[in-house]
């Protein structure tokens, strides 16, 4: 991987979210994740993505 490529991928991933859930809601949607050939981090950052492009009016003001 080229430094401009390591650059980027730091800086788009800089931060952490916790969120509590229960262990077994963690454990079936990790488990469907696994199935589906995807992970869990890169299906909440899909929902985080779609979420704030569904809602993009309402952050013109901040």
């Amino acid at each position: 991987m080229t430094d401009q490529k390591k650059a980027k991928k730091k800086a788009l991933k800089d931060s952490q979210l916790i969120v509590r859930i229960a262990g077994s809601e963690r454990d079936r949607f990790v488990s469907l994740c696994d199935t589906l050939d995807t992970s869990a981090a890169r299906e909440i950052r899909r929902f985080i993505r779609g979420f704030l492009k569904e809602h993009d009016d309402q952050l013109d003001g901040q």
